[in-house]
């Protein structure tokens, strides 16, 4: 960054980062891989003239839900690994085929092997005293495309990701996965749900409806207020991986409702449906975790504290689809969050749904800290409606909300994150793709990362060779904030370029249906020559990094 001291800032503070990867299926999945792979110091190329390699490293928090739950599981539990490796592994991220027909629709005898193994690895868990849910079938199924073990790794938990030299060493961020709370038949918005989250230590929410945090590792143990109902007896590997990536993502239950919709011949859904008839058709997206772990725990703010019962399901169906909240909370103090969101909001005249994003996801956000019953001191910036989402194009280009932090407080102890929202956009390939779809080649799986790749660094900064400089500029707004100091005329220009200055244009807009950004500037939109980066110090030097952008 021009005229900035990176060295004498990194001396007296070190940045809080989060990053934040939208549901959306497949879709969001293999986006925001392309945009893990941006930010990842390890992919070759990836900290040369205009990248933004290093960011990953520098990040203490990463959170997903949905789809963004699945790229981040299927990293973190296979040794924070790669995505150039799971591109290449073969026996994971294989997406040719669907998950609900892993060997073809036409390949019956197969198929229904598989459905015959999910369905024997249900029974143990059903068998060993647990109650059973179509999440658990769904979980199966995911793991079996998402972890590099036998089978989808049926005893591999979220908790031994706290065991990994990854996580002991503090060489990967801090992994989040979130699911919402919801009783059967209840209706959930943002401003109800009790947000519960997934970290390799422990398992809970900061809602005032709960405000209380479990070892994960013990989940499925029967307890009264965290204590064994029976004195020593706990149980162990309730959190299995993909049992978490599944209830982060419930579509599976939905799903199983459309199977005209999938293509599947008649013999495969009569053993589908058979299969999965024996669960109850009735609230069938949500994730049984009796005997519930938060049973008498403060029952004076717990709904739930009277039940052996919790219940959970999809962390999007509050609206809230970029797992934001988890990354707000004041305890963590983040500086600065980026926002990759891959939702599927647009809809054109006609009515079909156009799958781009509109800013709902973090309009949900918005309202729930300023509105909601479960605020718990959170702060969150200003953004505007949808309409001006779309009118003034802040939904298909990187836009910072919350530029000025006294405009929302004047307690520099409980400044909010500065919020880098990045939409899905088309620069390379039509990313637009529906969140039922299911079936990729490996060509299209690759593009898709490919596109991902060029949103995260505008098209290697080809649409804006300032963008890795902005990037720094937005980390280390809010520390120059708290001690007064005056940002430099390049970030001056950052800011001028992508934050929001609170204009709105609410007429409703035309159909939205953008065409792909890169059309006419091919330069720099592949990944060029390996090279290695390095923490906090590829994201304000080498991230924000050549030397004339410095």
């Amino acid at each position: 960054m021009v005229d900035f001291d990176v060295g004498a800032f990194m001396n007296s503070y070190s940045p809080t980062i989060g990053i934040a990867f939208s549901g959306g299926g497949y879709r969001a999945m293999l986006s925001g891989a392309g945009e893990f792979k941006a930010m990842d110091s390890r992919t070759p190329g990836s900290t040369a003239v205009g990248r933004i390699g290093g960011l990953l490293q520098s990040a203490k928090y990463i959170a997903g839900l949905s789809g963004g739950s699945w790229l981040l599981g299927s990293i973190a539990i296979n040794n924070f690994t790669t995505i150039d490796r799971l591109q290449s592994a073969g026996n994971v991220w294989d997406f040719e085929n669907s998950i609900l027909a892993p060997e073809g629709a036409l390949h019956i005898v197969d198929t229904t092997v598989y459905y015959n193994d999910l369905n024997r690895e249900v029974q143990d868990k059903m068998n060993a005293g647990f109650d059973v849910s179509l999440t658990d079938y769904w979980s199966r199924a995911l793991s079996r495309q998402f972890v590099n073990h036998t089978n989808g790794g049926p005893g591999i938990t979220y908790s031994s990701i706290a065991k990994t030299d990854h996580y002991k060493n503090a060489e990967m961020p801090f992994p989040i996965v979130i699911a919402d709370g919801r009783n059967p038949g209840e209706t959930i918005v943002s401003s109800n749900a009790t947000i519960y989250e997934y970290n390799p230590l422990e398992f809970g929410s900061f809602d005032p409806t709960l405000y209380a945090f479990t070892p994960i590792g013990y989940i499925g143990s029967n307890v009264s207020n965290g204590v064994p109902v029976e004195s020593g007896v706990c149980a162990r590997g309730f959190d299995n991986v993909g049992f978490v990536m599944g209830t982060s993502s419930s579509l599976f239950n939905v799903l199983i409702t459309q199977l005209d919709s999938l293509g599947l011949t008649s013999v495969l859904k009569k053993l589908v449906e058979a299969t999965l008839n024996a669960i109850s058709a009735a609230d069938n997206d949500i994730a049984d975790y009796s005997p519930n772990p938060f049973f008498g725990v403060n029952p004076d703010i717990n709904p739930s504290a009277r039940t052996r019962d919790l219940t959970l399901v999809d962390g999007g169906l509050d609206g809230q689809n970029i797992p934001l909240h988890p990354l707000i909370q004041p305890t963590r103090k983040v500086d600065v969050i980026f926002a990759m969101d891959n939702s599927a909001d647009t809809v054109r005249k006609n009515g079909q749904l156009s799958n781009w994003p509109n800013g709902t996801a973090i309009i949900a956000t918005y309202e729930r800290a300023i509105n909601g019953s479960q605020n718990n001191g959170t702060l969150f910036p200003a953004v505007p409606d949808v309409n001006t989402f779309i009118n003034l194009g802040l939904n298909s280009r990187p836009t910072f909300f919350g530029c000025d932090a006294r405009n929302i407080t004047t307690d520099t102890n409980k400044f909010p994150p500065l919020v880098v929202y990045i939409p899905n956009s088309p620069y390379t390939f039509n990313s637009n793709i529906s969140t039922t779809e299911m079936v990729y080649s490996a060509s299209k799986r690759d593009l898709m990362i490919e596109n991902g790749y060029n949103i995260a660094t505008r098209g290697n900064a080809s649409f804006d060779q300032n963008w890795p400089a902005c990037v720094g500029c937005a980390i280390v707004r809010r520390e120059q904030e708290r001690k007064g100091q005056t940002q430099t005329a390049q970030c001056q220009k950052c800011f001028k370029d992508y934050c929001w200055d609170g204009t709105r244009n609410s007429a409703v807009p035309n159909d939205y249906e953008p065409t792909a950004l890169i059309s006419a500037k091919n330069a720099g939109t592949r990944v060029g020559v390996k090279s290695w980066g390095t923490a906090i110090v590829a994201a304000l030097s080498g991230l924000v990094s050549v030397a004339s952008l410095l």
